[in-house]
């Protein structure tokens, strides 16, 4: 074959990203050469993206030196090519996709880790990201967003001249340059906290349709999971009609044989966004399913119970009052104290003392306990990361999902060998204990106890949300459940009891507000 000339841009990203493809090819012998061509997107440094006219403003000129012969293929971030190629044109490979995590780059002394994201009260956080913005202001309303324009390495430099308290950016970009960010506070947002832009850390070698031989080649690159996932993401923008401005981000991954797709879609950048969870046994019209579920017609429920109370600016009730549910939210148990102080001897030699409920954490610190700075702390889920935060700490290990046996089986082998406490109910089902290794010591200190409220009213919501096996024994003690009614289970404990009483029930994938919410924008009401 022929020397190969590629096309790129000629921001250090993505050099990277056609310096790999490079590598790539030289190592199943095939030679080739970049060409660096400047797009629109790299000469219009002074508006937003979403101000700029047209589509593929940086992708369009590398697309034109490829029709014209001028090229043999072009290296693109997957995410900021149209969902419609110019005739001619296909995406020949997709090779495995990088981390698509967001990265939060706080400078230190604008850095309140008692806060979500750790952001202080009121920071000017730098993004031009229409999707970013909508999903940064559902978690923290009152931050200040102002635009972000240039490459990766421009963007940090504004951040270290201070122009910004923190900026956001994709984890994969800053992988792939290996940039040291020691710096900085760094928060790593999760794809199922901030959900990222279809194909996001996913690249897109483009060739012309009529070169097979060159089609052929490039296979041995050519990562089938992750094109499979990507089509999907970009699948719903299309059918979005939707281009890179569009406050929409959608991320799909596979995980033991289901497709697991996270959406999340608002009406513009200053609206606070829909979340969406799917897991599916398969691909077939998941796209359009996904679509449907936010046309503006659907009947979505008036009404939802749930068993604990909900604070005027709790992420689900805001979500919730969007689209003017009304929330019964009310808790069926009380607990108590069973410690009022802590002996010593349960501090002694820990590693690391985990929560599985938030409850512990707050029992456990009005207990004034004195920790050594090397402990570490792991919660079972955000709903706990965040109870922690308001005692000036950040978990280490925060388990993800709601199936608590998965998140002890992944636990178990960070703290094999070591010393945790477990803070807890005195009626726990001690699930995490349970998967931990011989080696490691337990150190198992019942802290609080709940009692079930003695009058407990029924609901007349259409969507019942239980937070714990016992408001679950509390509620249906003296109520039953009517056909119309439908149930979402925070945890798979809370799940088992439905399971015992043969009740079906739906289990968002976080057992957190984001999670709940949504469970709850999924289901349609008859």
């Amino acid at each position: 074959m022929k020397k190969l000339i590629i096309g790129t841009r000629g921001s250090d990203l993505a050099l990277w990203q056609a310096n790999y493809i490079k590598d790539r090819l030289a190592a199943i012998g095939v030679d080739t050469e970049l060409k660096i061509i400047k797009t629109q997107g790299d000469k219009i440094l002074n508006l937003r993206l979403d101000k700029l006219e047209g589509k593929g403003f940086f992708t369009k000129e590398l697309e034109e030196e490829l029709l014209d012969g001028r090229i043999d293929l072009a290296v693109h971030s997957h995410k900021d090519l149209p969902t419609t190629h110019p005739e001619g044109l296909i995406i020949a490979a997709v090779p495995e996709r990088e981390d698509a995590n967001e990265l939060l780059l706080i400078l230190k002394d604008c850095v309140d880790v008692t806060q979500k994201l750790s952001l202080k009260t009121g920071a000017m956080v730098g993004t031009s990201s229409n999707r970013r913005k909508a999903q940064l202001l559902a978690l923290r309303p009152e931050l200040n967003i102002e635009d972000l324009r240039g490459n990766v390495p421009t963007r940090i430099q504004k951040l270290r001249d201070e122009n910004y308290d923190a900026i956001l950016l994709a984890k994969a970009g800053v992988n792939r340059l290996g940039i040291d960010l020691s710096e900085f506070h760094v928060e790593v947002l999760d794809t199922t906290e901030l959900v990222p832009s279809p194909a996001q850390g996913a690249l897109g070698i483009q060739i012309r349709e009529t070169d097979q031989e060159l089609f052929a080649v490039l296979q041995q690159l050519h990562h089938k999971e992750t094109a499979e996932e990507i089509a999907v993401e970009r699948k719903v923008l299309n059918l979005f009609q939707g281009g890179c401005h569009m406050p929409l981000g959608c991320y799909c991954k596979k995980d033991n044989g289901q497709y697991e797709v996270w959406t999340s879609k608002a009406e513009t950048d200053e609206h606070f966004p829909d979340r969406l969870f799917f897991r599916v046994p398969t691909l077939d019209g998941l796209a359009e399913k996904i679509v449907g579920k936010f046309t503006a017609t659907r009947r979505l429920p008036s009404k939802v119970f749930i068993s604990r109370e909900i604070g005027e600016n709790n992420y689900l009730r805001r979500a919730l009052d969007k689209h003017k549910i009304e929330i019964d939210g009310r808790s069926l148990i009380r607990t108590f104290p069973i410690v009022r102080t802590l002996d010593p001897f349960y501090l002694r030699n820990l590693h690391w003392v985990f929560f599985s409920s938030r409850n512990s954490v707050e029992y456990f610190f009005k207990l004034n306990p004195v920790l050594s700075k090397h402990i570490k702390f792991g919660v079972v889920g955000r709903g706990s990361e965040d109870a922690l935060r308001k005692y000036g700490h950040i978990a280490d290990y925060v388990g993800e999902g709601g199936d608590i046996d998965e998140v002890a089986q992944l636990f178990a082998d960070v703290v094999e060998n070591q010393t945790v406490l477990f803070p807890r109910a005195q009626d726990s089902l001690l699930s995490m204990q349970k998967f931990l290794k011989p080696s490691t010591k337990v150190v198992d200190l019942p802290i609080y106890e709940t009692v079930i409220e003695e009058e407990i009213d029924r609901t007349s919501a259409q969507v019942l949300i239980f937070t714990s096996p016992s408001n679950v024994e509390a509620y249906f003690a003296k109520n039953l459940l009517d056909p119309e009614q439908q149930v979402i289970a925070i945890g798979h404990s809370t799940g088992k009891k439905f399971d015992e009483m043969g009740v079906k029930y739906i289990l968002p994938y976080s057992p957190d507000e984001i999670g709940l919410a949504e469970a709850v924008f999924g289901i349609d009401v008859k």
